[in-house]
C-alpha cells in the first residue's frame, strides 16, 4: 500500500491564517498539525495544536508540576477565556521552522510507519515535487489496516 492511497488532503497554514482556522482544519481532518507554506506552496514550517496551546495557555511551571496539580485551580485563568482571545490571532507567531517529517505519495506505508516510530511522532506530511499533498497519521494507518482485515 502506498501513501497516495491513504493520505488526508488538508488546507495549509500561511501568513494570513488564524488560529481559529488551524484549529478548525485540524479538528476536521483529525490532525495534530498543518504545514506552514509560502504563497507558492513551499513548506517552510509547521503549526501544531500542541505548540499553540502550550505557548498561550500553559505556563512552564504547570508543566513541571503537572503530576502534583490538584483538581481545583481557581487561581488560574480559565482556558476557555484564553482560547477565545486567541482564536482570531494570526498563526505566524506559532510557526515552528522545522517542518514535520515528509515522504512522497509513492512511499510505502511501512516506510511511513517506520519513520514515525523512529522520530517518535504520530504524523507526517505527504509532499510531491516540493508541493504539499496531505498528511498521514498513525490513526489513519490503523483505520486502513482494519479495513484490509475486513476484506479478507
Amino acid at each position: 500500500m502506498k501513501l497516495k492511497q491513504i493520505f488526508i488532503p488538508t488546507k495549509v497554514a500561511s501568513h494570513d491564517t488564524t488560529v481559529r482556522q488551524v484549529f478548525a482544519e485540524c479538528a476536521r481532518a483529525n490532525l495534530p498539525a498543518l504545514p506552514f507554506c509560502t504563497k507558492s506552496g513551499r513548506i517552510i514550517g509547521r503549526v501544531t495544536l500542541k505548540n499553540i496551546l502550550k505557548i498561550t495557555c500553559l505556563p512552564d511551571y504547570m508543566v513541571e508540576s503537572a503530576r502534583i496539580l490538584g483538581e481545583e485551580m481557581s487561581c488560574m485563568e480559565d482556558i476557555e477565556t484564553k482560547a477565545a482571545q486567541l482564536l482570531d490571532v494570526p498563526v505566524d507567531a506559532y510557526m515552528q521552522e522545522q517542518p514535520a517529517l515528509s515522504l512522497s505519495s509513492e512511499a510505502p506505508v511501512i516506510k511511513a510507519l517506520a519513520m514515525m516510530e523512529q522520530n517518535d511522532t504520530s504524523y507526517l506530511f505527504v509532499v510531491d515535487d516540493g508541493q504539499y499533498q496531505g498528511a498521514v497519521t498513525i490513526q489513519r494507518l490503523a483505520r486502513e489496516l482494519t479495513r484490509l482485515g475486513q476484506q479478507c
